[in-house]
């Protein structure tokens, strides 16, 4: 079923070409991710799909009685109105009865044993009970639960930039809609918070178009993907790692058409400058040919970030924190934690929101001072600082102005010095955006412009923190192969896995409570670690509650006072006969999701196909992880139970 269709669109800011005559539908089920560097009119897009900006020309059409919910990027809000009374917002009958039974109940908890109250809350009973409106409430307080926000009562105006971005999202994910469309809806939430929403969105029915910069997620939810560039928009019916393979199959076969029309072009040039006369109509048309074939030159697809800047020698002593505590009021944040920076260190620190890791970053930074213990920063450190706020940035500024704040000049790692406007260029802010105020450009492109800013300090530790909010796929790409170069030390607070595992080496785990635990590895090997730590504990203490168990009565008793104190540990005969055959179980599991795995492969192309696929994958998973820990059990048991017959 067509949910919308978006006809012949184009939207121009200025003199740019945002995009131009894009054309497609949303189907029930689809899922479609945009990709496109920063300012290439993602969000736009977007507003404009929503209804919130009006198209240049073009028309965006949806079918009968279809409801279309955006989450922006900067989402308004009532800093008087309480959560959930934000979420309750909107003109649906279910959102409209919803409000309704709220109002009835809180009157009259006021003024109880009115009959007039109890009259309308009773109607209003009825009109929930007619809609089957009373899941949704019961949804918003999961949804707000699982995204961090457990203060349902809270005004707005107390809550912080993020936390009010996620109330955002709860109320988008709740309104009853065909047509979700979603804002870069990872940034400001956490690892566990992703999760739950991925899980949400891969279930949820009707459509979804969404921009988001973590590829994971991307790869995961979506089954289609559109890519904005230079105004021009390019389909794929495939997830992330699919359209990957499709762009570059495009690529090769745009340059195979150009390296034919350019030997096609030296031809007919060399026919021209042997004297060629415009006389008859055959030669006519060959000139007409020939200027053709000049017009027909694609746009350059130069526009590449080049980052490639030296930095200052690092000596012996980096970072050395030794037993470092910092809480606020009762609450302890981190607890005696010590960690020494080595040379080439890549240190991930991940945890909840509200954990205490940008906290962390700010300590390293020198901006706040630990309760007790020290962080003692090496002489030779020049630290680079990559924050999520954009308060240092004068917006007042033009762009070449704040880059030349930093450094007029910087030496590139092969030692070529070029000046800011050159850097600019390479960080694809051209000669006419370098004099534009900071004002004027997009959220991803100040980012941008503030990462440009702190690697042309020419640092030797980098803290980064949330890197990836609001940077576009191409300039984390980018600043990935930075770091693999770069020979300093790098700190990352991030909540993205993909870049987490494309750049870490270490894992700083907050683990609630002022417990920070230090894993080795990158994010997958942290969570396969931590999960295996958790099952074994599980399996102990289960283990250990067996063996306390009192003995009941008849032989248990009589055991007792034969004088054997401990309960002699067996397996029962399910536990043996699944013993003798979970390996075989995990085996076939394993392959099954093989199978699934080169079958998602093959169809890439079908929507409807890949969707059964991706949810036969989740319960292969969910299965597997099932007979894992089951596995883990059986063989912690039968050590216990060999242990006692030595």
């Amino acid at each position: 079923m067509n949910l919308l269709s978006v006809e012949h669109v184009t939207k121009t800011y200025g003199e740019k070409v945002l995009f131009e005559d894009v054309s497609f539908g949303l189907e029930e089920g689809d899922k479609m991710g945009i990709i496109g560097v920063n300012g290439t009119g993602k969000s736009t897009f977007l507003k404009v799909v929503a209804g919130l900006e009006t198209p240049d020309s073009g028309r965006v059409a949806t079918g009968n009685r279809v409801r279309v919910q955006m989450l922006s990027q900067s989402p308004l809000f009532d800093p008087e109105m309480k959560v959930l009374e934000h979420l309750y917002q909107g003109s649906s009958d279910e959102m409209t009865a919803l409000r309704t039974y709220q109002e009835a109940l809180t009157a009259l908890e006021l003024r109880p044993g009115d009959a007039v109250l109890q009259e309308r809350l009773v109607a209003a009973n009825a009109r929930m009970d007619e809609l089957g409106a009373w899941q949704l409430e019961s949804d918003a307080k999961t949804a707000l639960t699982k995204l961090g926000i457990t203060g349902f009562d809270a005004k707005l105006g107390t809550l912080s930039g993020g936390q009010r971005k996620r109330v955002a999202m709860a109320a988008a994910l709740i309104q009853p809609s065909d047509v979700l469309i979603l804002d870069e809806p990872t940034n400001h939430i956490d690892n566990e918070s992703v999760f739950w929403l991925e899980g949400m969105l891969q279930k949820r029915k009707g459509a979804l178009l969404m921009i988001t910069h973590d590829r994971y997620f991307l790869d995961r939810v979506s089954n289609r993907v559109m890519e904005l560039d230079k105004g021009r928009a390019y389909f794929y019916t495939a997830n992330y790692s699919r359209f990957l393979e499709l762009k570059l199959e495009r690529e090769e076969r745009e340059a195979a058409s150009e390296a034919k029309r350019q030997n096609l072009l030296r031809n007919e040039l060399a026919w021209i400058r042997r004297g060629a006369k415009a006389r008859t109509t055959k030669q006519k048309a060959r000139i007409d040919r020939f200027e053709q074939l000049k017009d027909a030159a694609p746009e350059r697809n130069g526009d590449k970030l080049a980052v490639s800047v030296a930095s200052q020698r690092l000596g012996k002593k980096i970072i050395e924190i030794e037993h470092v505590r910092k809480g606020y009021g009762s609450k302890a944040l981190i607890e005696d934690w010590s960690y020494i920076a080595v040379p080439g260190d890549r240190l991930g620190i991940v945890g909840r929101n509200g954990s205490g890791k940008s906290t962390l970053l700010k300590m390293i930074a020198g901006n706040i001072e630990p309760d007790s213990g020290t962080v003692v920063l090496g002489s030779t450190v020049k630290l680079g600082w990559f924050s999520q706020e954009h308060e240092e940035m004068d917006e007042q500024l033009r762009v070449i102005e704040y880059i030349r704040e930093g450094a007029e000049q910087v030496r590139t790692a092969e030692g070529e010095l070029i000046s800011a406007g050159q850097m600019l260029e390479r960080f694809l802010f051209s000669s006419t955006m370098q004099w534009t105020p900071i004002a004027k450009l997009s959220g991803g492109e100040k980012r941008r412009l503030q990462l440009l800013r702190v690697l042309m300090s020419a640092p030797n530790v980098l803290l980064l923190d949330e890197p990836t909010n609001d940077l576009d796929i191409a300039t984390l790409t980018v600043l990935e192969d930075y770091l693999d170069e770069f020979p300093g030390v790098v700190i990352i607070v991030s909540h993205d896995r993909y870049f987490l595992d494309r750049t870490a080496e270490r894992i700083a785990a907050f683990e609630g409570d002022g417990r920070v635990k230090l894993y080795v590895g990158n994010y997958t090997d942290y969570q396969e670690q931590s999960a295996a730590a958790s099952q074994q504990a599980a399996v102990i203490a289960k283990v250990q509650q067996e063996e306390s168990r009192p003995a009941s009565s008849g032989a248990s008793a009589a055991v007792q006072q034969s004088g054997q104190k401990e309960k002699t540990l067996r397996m029962s005969y399910k536990d043996q006969k699944d013993f003798e055959q979970i390996d075989d179980w995990i085996a076939a599991t394993e392959g099954e999701l093989a199978v699934v795995a080169e079958q998602m492969v093959e169809a890439a192309s079908d929507s409807v196909r890949l969707q059964e696929l991706v949810h036969k994958q989740n319960e292969l998973e969910s299965k597997l992880n099932e007979l894992l820990e089951r596995w883990t059990y059986l063989n912690e048991l039968a050590e216990q139970i060999a242990s006692q017959k030595k």
